[in-house]
This record gives C-alpha cells, sequence and structure tokens, in this order.
C-alpha cells in the first residue's frame, strides 16, 4: 500500500468530520431559533466564518485538537470542556443514555423535562407544529389556523419533494428511508430559521426520526391530530387514494399496529386534539381555544 491511499483516507476523514461538526452548529443554532447574523452578533464570530463552519469548512485547528484527543484516548468533548470536571454521576448518565435506542431516549428526555424542567412552551407557540398520521385532519386544521392567525402553512411533504425534486414514493424508491429523514430535517431547519410564526403539518412518521423530532418540539408547540383508524382510513379513500380498498383487511391491520407503535412517540405532544367524530368547524374551534384565539 502507497502512502498516499492512507493521506486520502485521513483527508476523507477529516472532511466528514468537519461536516458533521458543521451540521451540529446548524442544529444547535436552529434549536434555538437564531439566524445566523444573530449568532453571528451573539458570538462576535463572522456571519461568513459561520457560513464557513456549518458548511463543513471550518478552520484547520479543530482537526488538529481532534488528533491531540485521539493522541490522549480521551472524548474531544472531555478536552473542549469549560468546567474543571464533572461529577461521575453525569458519565454514567451519559454512558447509560448512549446506549439507549433512538425511541427511548426520546422518552428519557420527556421524563428529564418533566422532572426537571424545560422551556415555556408559551414560548413555543409562534410556531405551531401538526403531527399524526395521514387521514386525522392535520392540513385542513393547519390551513384554517394559519389563516385564521395571518401566518404562513406549510405541508412538510410538499417542501421535501420540492427539495428533492421527485415525489416523496420516488425518494424511499431511489434513495431509501434515511435519505428521505435526511431530506425532511434538512426542509425542517430552513423552516424554522426563516419563520418566527408558522404552521406547519408534519408527516405521520417524523416522530421516528429521534433528532428532527427533538428539533421540531424543541422549536414548535406540537399539537397531536388524532382519530381513529376507521377515521383514517375514511379519510384517506376520500382523498382519493383508493389503495387502501385492495386488501382493506391488511392495510387496517398496519394501521392499527403502526398507530399503537407510535402512541407513546406522538404522545409527547404539548397538546392533543381529537377529531373522530367532529365536524371539520369543531376540531378548528378546538384547536383555536388551545391558544385563546377563537
Amino acid at each position: 500500500m502507497t502512502d498516499e491511499a492512507p493521506s486520502l483516507a485521513a483527508a476523507q476523514d477529516d472532511q466528514a468530520y468537519l461536516l458533521q461538526l458543521g451540521a451540529h452548529v446548524r442544529d444547535a443554532r436552529t434549536r434555538h431559533g437564531l439566524s445566523r447574523k444573530a449568532l453571528a452578533g451573539k458570538s462576535g464570530v463572522s456571519e461568513r466564518y459561520l457560513a464557513q463552519l456549518e458548511s463543513g469548512q471550518g478552520n484547520i485547528s479543530i482537526l488538529l485538537l481532534r488528533q491531540v484527543a485521539a493522541a490522549l484516548q480521551a472524548p474531544l468533548t472531555e478536552l473542549l470542556g469549560e468546567r474543571d470536571g464533572h461529577p461521575i454521576e453525569l458519565t454514567l448518565l451519559v454512558q447509560y443514555l448512549e446506549k439507549l435506542s433512538p425511541k427511548k431516549l426520546t422518552q428519557a428526555k420527556a421524563i428529564l423535562s418533566s422532572a426537571f424542567g424545560e422551556q415555556d412552551p408559551l414560548e413555543r407557540r409562534n410556531r405551531i407544529a401538526l403531527i399524526g398520521l395521514r387521514g386525522a385532519g392535520k392540513s385542513t386544521l393547519g390551513k384554517n389556523l394559519a389563516e385564521h392567525l395571518g401566518a404562513p402553512f406549510v405541508e412538510l411533504d410538499d417542501e421535501i419533494e420540492r427539495e428533492a425534486g421527485v415525489p416523496s414514493s420516488e425518494i424511499f424508491s431511489l434513495y431509501g428511508q434515511s435519505a428521505y429523514r435526511r431530506f425532511e430535517k434538512r426542509c425542517l431547519e430552513r423552516i424554522i430559521e426563516h419563520n418566527e410564526h408558522v404552521v406547519i403539518a408534519a408527516g405521520g412518521g417524523l416522530v421516528t426520526a429521534a433528532q428532527t423530532y427533538e428539533l421540531l418540539r424543541s422549536a414548535c408547540y406540537t399539537v397531536w391530530v388524532k382519530t381513529t383508524p376507521e377515521e383514517h382510513m375514511q379519510r384517506v379513500i376520500a382523498q382519493g387514494d383508493l389503495r387502501p380498498m385492495h386488501g382493506r383487511e391488511e392495510a387496517m391491520a398496519d394501521l392499527r399496529r403502526i398507530l399503537a407503535e407510535r402512541s407513546d412517540l406522538y404522545g409527547l405532544a404539548d397538546d392533543v386534539i381529537d377529531t373522530s367524530n367532529k365536524t371539520a368547524d369543531a376540531s378548528q374551534e378546538e384547536l383555536r381555544n388551545l391558544y385563546s384565539i377563537a
């Protein structure tokens, strides 16, 4: 093997790390609802450098520090920490959390937030996100609420298709679910960054992507729009999608299973609207009443 191969591999690894670092900075900025310009003013770091950092073109010094951390067999976070040390309990807690599945990690976060406090939900009400399976009424309720509030309404699935340049079904078939989730997270970041006031209808599967769901819940006031499996099915068919009519029994069984699997995740929302056996007007009034804007 020549010296060129290891050098090329190292360069690729460095670039991947800088890209990941940039993504983490962008995620953190988005979670705090800051534009790049606002973060530049707050941090004293130029907007141009922040743009470079977020795009994976960070200063080479971070790579040198990473090499030192590797040589010391210490996490980079340990070298970057501004405290002299931390309790052993914190180390053990982090090690425990790292072993959890995405679903259990989301549940653990909810438990900790409930016990020790989190951002006041009232501070997130300028951005309202409706979650739940297709057919619950997210689009209808979201459009009406956005019109009432004078805020833009965004269908996240539409933004993903626009970003990818192909329909959602083709994204899954061409690139797979992981690519779809990357598009989804990227679009959500952009929506949050550019909209201080917005109503978002999120796709039914977003809650299974732990980081994206956490971003949504930290930046938006979330409402689970739910209904019965039977009404989900009826409304999807009424929208012109006749696929559930073929093998209806199997489709209904799948629907019940998905609802059961995701109910804990949907239940992490700030509020719940049950649209079963209700008119659109009645559900809309209930949604408005959540925000005392009726």
